[in-house]
């Protein structure tokens, strides 16, 4: 049975009409004679959405219990029963309650597609599991609800439905998308503009992806090679130079330029494995890459420009940027130009070559060429003495053979030049050994061909012989330079593997610090390593101290060493011994970077485990908290039955009357810390939504109750609503007023004001809660800011002396507790008072101006 086809209409946002156009192509496919069933279609109460799935066939939902709720879900097994043409699945992200037959209903349509039923169903950009960091970046709400990134892949079709941000938010205001009590929270929160604007982006984004790897595929399908622009793909060519990052900032402008081009950075290896680039600066080059909004990638192959130009086809892509060549005029002459030579393959491909201050010619001072026959460190070394052994050897080999000429021919006298070449080329590489061919060719012509001591050649078997001998020096030459440094090479990578995977073993075998240090410096042949951290706390004069160290006398400061290799973090490897070669420091700063992640690991393990132990401690002191809030719970019920049945005696009534108000404090903190526990355990549901202050405040008078003292509140005309729930801010209101008025003086009331904090961004309501005693006047009114009410509240217990109020007691860290879990913060006021705190609470949008009373 062949497999059904899934549409998804994808939407940014909720509201912006997925299910309406999902029920929509149902009414046309139903025109058509198509049979289609809803499965699951969940209109949330819009009427327009309603009416348009009148006249289609529903398939009768499956009604669950799950903690004493009554659910809804779709009845699979009908739908498959039914097995219509196309089934109707809305919300593909959604989980399931629990005990259907699969978790999520993503899971459900992939049993209908391969039961050959078509299926259409809705999907919001932020239900995407890679998007998720992304979208909680954005809202700040995060995704309970996902959908793996490859179930919508593997759609047969994505729709698109797209709405304008201010349409969209028009038709909240409206009332089209969420009942009227959640709008207002809606609109300040999840739909503000500049949230939808960007999901909307993300949408578009991801959908143009997708778009891209469709026609991707096309063109493989159809064997298409020639870059078809429709998105500019700019590759800039990476070599592991020191031109690396002026190549990227000078691509990434160039994306830049043009609004939805892609940059990719491409680094060639050779096939055999011998990696000439330094691992450090790829590293830093590729981190650069990804920074600006890049992808690196990496490939295999001999012919440089053969690669670029292949990879480049197969990616699209529509300009590389190339760097100046760094090779002198004669290695360019000798080995060619891989720009040139791209520039010749590139067909419509475009080629910039950018020219940097590495480049040929971009410095005046006079260099040696580096040809790629060098072998190795100490190639100049040797260059220079190829050049002196060809100088030795063959005036001394021509005297020889000069001293023997009646008895030898001119054959076996280029056999033996050939023989000196050979060595030549073996010590030097090809360049000793083209000049010591053409200085033996001359050589053998002046010394040993008819007529002596002339250039002149008179037999033409002599000129033939002396070509064919330059030729055949030159071939060898080359052969054995180059075998001479691929073998070096081969060598080479043998040791540097051997050394990076004992130090990898040891890396695993979970060896410590020092013993890697010791592994590192036998196998560099070293007197003393040691790992050095610098401490950032005192710029002026940089310290070290030492993480690890092995061997005699190791370097306790980066200058102390003959070699030193930064490692990064702020971490140096430093040595004393033999000098190493550029080769060897290569090799060392990949061993210091394994150490690094080796001391970083540690470092990181450490911090768990005493993360772990804190946590456990932590959990330990809560369990203990909860449990004996429980256990007290009782003893101190009964005290109170106990005291209400002795209040019959008169006489006791005073003293009933303290020991009851003490065991009422005593009920209330066993309250407050079980309700602490909870909010430390996260296990402590809020709701928070737009609340009046003024119903609060009421809400506070009345839990204080009636009594002597006073609250004296000063309240702006117009306060803003603030966003958080409503019975926790009555809490936590109610617990400041009665620490403000424990505090407060007899001939002075308690205060609360409030006020708007001004400044950028979401706004922010400052409540202030003080004992009065250095708020305002004496008669509590506050410069500028007129009293809207004077009202009364009782506080049972004596007054505190003066102080500053004890920030860490249980009611305080309660209430900051609390306050934060809102989104606001508590904070004491440096003002000199007994008591004061300030509960900052982020706000709704603006109410109307309050009405004069």
């Amino acid at each position: 049975m062949p497999r059904g086809r899934l549409r998804i209409h994808l939407g940014a946002a909720p509201g912006v009409g997925k299910t309406y156009a999902m029920l929509e192509e149902a009414q046309r496919l139903r025109s058509l004679g198509t049979d289609v069933v809803v499965g699951f279609v969940e209109p949330h109460g819009r009427r327009p959405t309603a009416a348009l799935a009148e006249g289609l066939e529903t398939v009768p939902r499956r009604t669950m219990t799950h903690r004493g709720a009554v659910f809804t879900e779709m009845d699979l097994d009908a739908v498959l029963a039914r097995h219509p043409q196309v089934a109707l699945v809305d919300e593909l992200a959604h989980t399931n309650v629990p005990g259907t037959r699969h978790a999520k209903r993503w899971q459900d349509v992939e049993e209908l597609l391969d039961a050959g039923i078509d299926v259409v169903t809705t999907l919001n950009v932020q239900h995407l599991e890679s998007l998720g960091d992304v979208v909680r970046q954005i809202t700040g709400v995060p995704q309970r609800e996902t959908l793996p990134d490859e179930v919508a892949r593997r759609a047969d079709q994505i729709e698109l439905v797209d709405l304008d941000p201010e349409l969209l938010r028009r038709r909240m205001l409206h009332g089209e998308i969420y009942p009227a009590d959640r709008v207002e929270a809606a609109l300040t929160h999840y739909f503000r503009l500049g949230n939808l604007t960007a999901l909307r982006e993300l949408a578009l984004l991801w959908l143009a992806d997708r778009v891209e790897e469709g026609l991707q595929r096309y063109r493989a399908e159809h064997g298409i090679t020639d870059p078809w622009e429709t998105r500019e793909r700019i590759m800039v060519a990476l070599t592991g130079g020191p031109e690396g990052e002026t190549l990227i900032r000078r691509a990434a402008r160039v994306t830049a330029r043009t609004p939805g081009s892609e940059l990719l950075a491409l680094h060639v290896v050779p096939s055999d494995g011998l990696v000439h680039a330094d691992p450090a600066a790829l590293t830093a080059q590729r981190a650069l890459v990804e920074s600006l909004g890049g992808s690196y990638h990496q490939t295999t192959g001999d012919d440089l420009p053969e690669t670029l130009i292949q990879f480049a086809e197969a990616e699209n892509v529509t300009q590389i940027v190339l760097g100046a060549s760094r090779r002198g005029r004669l290695s360019t002459f000798l080995y060619g130009s891989v720009g040139h030579r791209t520039i010749r393959r590139s067909g419509p491909i475009d080629v910039l070559v950018v020219t940097h201050e590495e480049a040929a010619g971009s410095s005046p001072r006079l260099r040696l060429p580096h040809p790629p026959h060098a072998i190795g460190p100490g190639w100049r070394r040797r260059f220079w003495a190829a050049m002196l052994l060809a100088a030795v050897a063959l005036p001394a080999l021509t005297l020889l053979l000069a001293a023997m000429r009646d008895d030898v021919d001119l054959a076996f006298v280029l056999l033996l030049y050939l023989l000196g070449i050979v060595v030549i080329a073996l010590v030097g590489g090809l360049v000793p050994a083209l000049i010591a061919a053409l200085a033996a060719g001359l050589l053998a012509d002046y010394y040993f061909s008819e007529p002596l001591h002339s250039l002149h050649v008179e037999r033409t078997s002599d000129v033939l012989a002396l070509v064919v001998f330059v030729v055949t020096a030159v071939v060898v030459g080359m052969a054995s330079g180059m075998a001479a440094r691929r073998t070096y090479e081969a060598v080479r990578a043998r040791s540097e593997a051997r050394a990076l995977s004992r130090l990898a073993a040891a890396l695993m075998g979970g060896e410590a610090l020092p013993a890697l240090l010791e592994q590192v410096r036998e196998d560099f042949g070293l007197d003393a390593v040691s790992l050095l951290e610098e401490d950032t706390g005192h710029p002026a004069e940089p310290r070290w101290h030492v993480v690890a160290d092995a061997g005699e006398d190791p370097p306790r400061r980066p200058y102390d060493a003959d070699v030193e290799c930064p490692a990064g973090e702020g971490l140096t490897l430093a040595a004393r011994g033999r000098s190493l070669s550029s080769d060897d420091r290569l090799l060392l700063g990949a061993c210091a970077a394994q150490l690094v992640l080796a001391y970083v690991h540690g470092r990181l393990a450490a911090a768990a485990a005493e993360t772990g132990h804190r946590a456990e401690a932590e959990h330990t002191r809560a369990s203990l908290l909860l449990a004996a809030s429980r256990d007290l719970r009782a003893p101190l019920r009964t005290a109170e039955e106990a005291l209400h049945r002795l209040s019959t005696h008169p006489e006791e009534e005073r003293s009933l009357a303290t020991a009851r108000s003490s065991v009422r404090r005593a009920a209330q903190l066993v309250r407050d810390l079980d309700v602490l526990s909870r909010l430390h355990a996260e296990s402590l549901d809020m709701y928070p939504r737009p609340v009046d202050l003024d119903e609060i405040l009421t809400e506070v008078l009345d839990t204080l109750g009636p009594g002597s003292r006073r609250i004296q509140f000063s309240l702006p005309e117009q306060l803003p609503d603030v966003i958080a729930d409503a019975a926790v801010l009555t809490r936590v209101l109610a617990a400041l007023a009665a620490e403000a008025l424990r505090h407060a003086p007899p001939d002075r009331p308690a205060r609360l004001t409030a006020e708007t904090e001004p400044g950028p961004g979401p706004g922010r309501l400052a409540i202030r809660v003080s004992d009065g005693t250095t708020d305002g006047t004496s008669d509590g009114t506050s410069d500028g800011t007129p009293d809207r009410a004077a009202e009364s509240a009782e506080h049972a217990g004596p007054p505190a002396k003066a102080g500053r109020p004890k920030t860490d007691s249980v009611i305080l860290r309660l209430s900051r507790g609390l306050a934060e879990a809102m989104g606001g913060t508590l904070e004491p006021a440096a003002n000199g008072s007994a008591f004061a705190m300030v509960l900052t609470l982020p706000t709704a949008a603006p109410r109307k101006p309050r009405q004069a009373a």
